[in-house]
């Protein structure tokens, strides 16, 4: 009788460990979402918005060493202006006498302390005004090199804008693969504000690679992606998350740059409905509202994508059949 007991609680326990195995949770499922997506448009995706957001970036740093420049160049010529007057004096004196009156006013001295006296004197003023002559001229030259490099920043600026609207077209042109029609999509001016992730002294992105744990698996992510997962959790967003994935082909998963956050608390479940739907929606929301300041490269939620190079909402998929490959059980977030 113990030993049917015994046998029996080895049996259920044997057969729980199996199911476990075979049964996986949705926490546990991958949402599957590459399914009929051709690698070659997530590269394109990829490509072009990531070329747009970083072109975005060098614009941006460009403008703002135009306006320090532009606030320099008005010091340099209030302080030229200030002195000009001045300095014209000093150069109209020295023509006309050409330093003799200076000479014969120093050879009629009336003794030799008088002498040294006025030579003392004249000298120090000669010094005196060739410093200032001399920083007029720096302030000249100052002034020039400061023009020069603003009309340095604004063929930076036109070569960036051109680039961006190439990028623009190239990210049009891949979504219209797969839908890329407007639509109203999910946006809310009282998401949270995020906080910026790191960038270049210059404004661009730093190149990063996925070299920091991911906190959702076992693999890697990038410290980009990483202050944006951090963000999100910040915000108040707390269901169930998956960034890396390996083995997929193509996409931004197996390198660290994107994740899945799922509108279901418990994991990637069917088809996202009532506070679900709601919690979706306001995750999109929330990264299109931080998109400069977490670097996101698109975000993919319910049959519709929201590219940085194109600024909208447009159509994406909906013919795979399944809610993870249309992405209505989660959203995606892809960065730089």
């Amino acid at each position: 009788m113990v030993t049917d007991r015994h046998s029996r609680r080895w049996l259920v326990a044997v057969m729980s460990a199996i199911l476990a195995v075979f049964i996986a949770s949705p926490a546990a499922a991958e949402p599957g979402e590459d399914a009929g997506t051709p690698k070659t448009l997530k590269d394109e995706l990829e490509a072009a918005n990531r070329g747009f957001v970083e072109a975005k970036a060098l614009l941006e740093g460009s403008r703002a060493r135009q306006a320090e420049l532009t606030v320099k160049i008005a010091d340099l010529q209030k302080r030229i202006d200030a002195t000009k007057e001045a300095t014209a004096g000093l150069v109209q004196m020295a023509y006309r006498n050409n330093g003799l009156a200076t000479a014969a006013a120093i050879l009629s001295s009336a003794s030799p302390d008088d002498f040294v006296d006025r030579a003392a004197a004249a000298n120090e003023m000669a010094l005196r005004n060739d410093k200032k002559l001399r920083e007029f001229n720096q302030l000249n030259r100052e002034l020039a090199e400061a023009k020069k490099q603003v009309d340095a920043e604004v063929a930076v600026q036109e070569q960036q804008l051109a680039t961006m609207e190439k990028r623009k077209k190239d990210a049009e042109k891949a979504v219209a693969q797969v839908g890329g029609q407007n639509s109203a999509g999910f946006v809310s001016a009282t998401s949270p504000q995020a906080q910026r992730a790191p960038r270049n002294p210059d404004g661009s992105w730093p190149k990063e690679s996925c070299n920091v744990d991911d906190p959702t698996t076992g693999g890697c992510v990038t410290p980009r992606l990483l202050h944006a997962y951090n963000q999100t959790k910040a915000a108040g967003f707390n269901h169930y998350v998956s960034c890396y994935r390996s083995g997929e082909d193509g996409g931004e998963h197996p390198r660290g740059r994107a994740c899945d956050w799922a509108a279901d608390k418990g994991g990637f479940g069917g088809v996202a409905a009532g506070d679900s739907r709601t919690y979706g929606n306001n995750l999109a929301a929330y990264y299109i509202r931080n998109a400069d300041a977490l670097g996101v490269l698109y975000v993919i939620w319910f049959k519709q994508i929201w590219q940085t190079a194109t600024g909208n909402w447009k159509t994406y998929g909906g013919q795979c059949g399944s809610p993870s490959c249309d992405h209505t059980n989660h959203v995606h977030l892809s960065v730089v």
